[in-house]
């Protein structure tokens, strides 16, 4: 293992951190694959599935100021712990919803509110976390070694609830519930110095703070905007059962395998990524990999047999990795400490409209145009949104290093 991976191995708290995001995230992509397949399965509906997405996003949305506060007044772990202790809580629900046979439309629909209202915490509380607990120049490439560990729980995640799922949807719910249970004891033993560094009182104007912050840096405004325009037009994860079923022709085990292909192509990359960080062009670098991202996309549309799509796919995973590691890397270096929390919920906000938000946009589209047709128009959309950035935001296209010297 390098040098860098045994320096980051010396963090204790950050390797706490990184195993409770580990066992976290991978408890939520078994939860997202059988609340897809049980949806598709009682309904049949790509509107239903865009649905599920839709009822995720929409507290992110509501509750993006709040969440941003709170974060830089309280411990961020805690609030970390107890968002996963409520999916876990939803996980059980739905287990139990599975064996008696009380499993609906409107309870997957109502409890996926409820997996975004911990979301909205729970992203930017991980996003916020990390810069205090490995120092700032390792940043960077702590965020690829993270991201490195989240998509090998990706890949595991889907693949491991895809084939639980032969033996029914409790099985999966039950296995999340449990890995959720281990994620936030894990995250109750992460130890670091906390001072609240947000304002006591929460007024419109602090509410707002962060809001400001991102609108008047345009390298910031750009490199998130990007991700939430390419991923929602791009983003094909949430019509990946009908994928799997009308067009490949694979049951739940090759809906397991289409989930995780992405992360493979991610993994890869974030292992690349931590080892050798991107430390010249970032800009170019950042619109270069979200074209491709959008080609892989295309490909994806079109193809009819299952290992080119996962191929396609897992090139579609690596190319968006190299987008969330500078991404995050420009907004965690360029954000004070004070503003850590709220800066992090509006980036979540992008984050989750992008992917829950694109999903709903993914099921929309697919109900009148079909699975295929929704997913070639969401690639040509992508490699179009990497082209105009350029124009639009010039800061960004020019942006050399990451780490800016004063």
């Amino acid at each position: 293992m390098p040098a860098l991976s045994d320096s980051l191995w010396r963090q204790r708290a950050f390797m706490r951190f990184w195993f409770a995001r580990l066992w976290g995230t991978a408890a939520n992509q078994m939860l997202m694959v059988a609340i897809g397949w049980q949806m598709y399965d009682l309904t049949g509906s790509a509107w239903d599935l865009g649905l599920v997405g839709l009822m995720q996003f929409m507290p992110s949305l509501a509750l993006v100021l709040v969440a941003g506060h709170v974060l830089d007044r309280y411990h961020r772990a805690r609030i970390l712990a107890a968002c996963m202790a409520l999916q876990a809580g939803v996980a059980i629900a739905l287990a139990l919803a599975a064996t008696q046979g009380w499993a609906s439309r409107e309870l997957l629909l109502g409890l996926s509110i409820a997996i975004g209202t911990a979301k909205a915490f729970q992203l930017p509380a991980q996003q916020a976390i990390t810069p205090l607990l490995v120092p700032l120049e390792m940043l960077p490439r702590a965020l690829a070694f993270s991201s490195a560990g989240m998509q090998g729980a990706i890949i595991a995640g889907p693949a491991i609830g895809g084939f639980v799922y032969v033996a029914g949807a409790t099985a999966v719910y039950a296995s999340s519930a449990a890995l959720f249970a281990l994620g936030a004891a894990l995250v109750l033993a992460v130890r670091y110095e906390h001072a609240p560094s947000g304002p006591r009182g929460a007024t419109l104007d602090t509410l707002l703070a962060g809001v400001r912050f991102v609108w008047r840096r345009p390298v910031v405004l750009g490199a998130i905007s990007l991700d939430l325009f390419a991923v929602l037009l791009g983003g094909a994860s949430a019509l990946l059962p009908m994928f799997a079923k009308d067009v490949l022709h694979v049951g739940p085990w090759g809906l397991g395998l289409l989930r995780s292909a992405p992360a493979v192509g991610a993994l890869t990359m974030a292992l690349l990524l931590s080892r050798w960080p991107v430390q010249r062009r970032a800009g170019f670098v950042l619109l270069a990999a979200v074209g491709v991202y959008g080609a892989a996309t295309l490909g994806f549309a079109l193809s009819t047999w299952l290992w080119l799509s996962m191929l396609l796919l897992a090139i579609s995973g690596a190319a968006d990795m190299v987008s969330v590691v500078i991404r995050q890397s420009l907004v965690q270096l360029e954000t004070p400490e004070a503003m850590r929390g709220r800066v992090s919920a509006v980036n979540s906000v992008f984050i989750g409209a992008s992917n829950q938000l694109g999903e709903f946009e993914s099921g929309a589209t697919a109900a009148l145009l079909g699975p295929v047709g929704s997913v070639v128009l969401g690639g040509i959309g992508s490699m179009a949104i990497a082209a105009l950035w350029v124009k639009w935001f010039p800061a960004l296209a020019r942006r050399d290093a990451l780490v800016q010297q004063p």
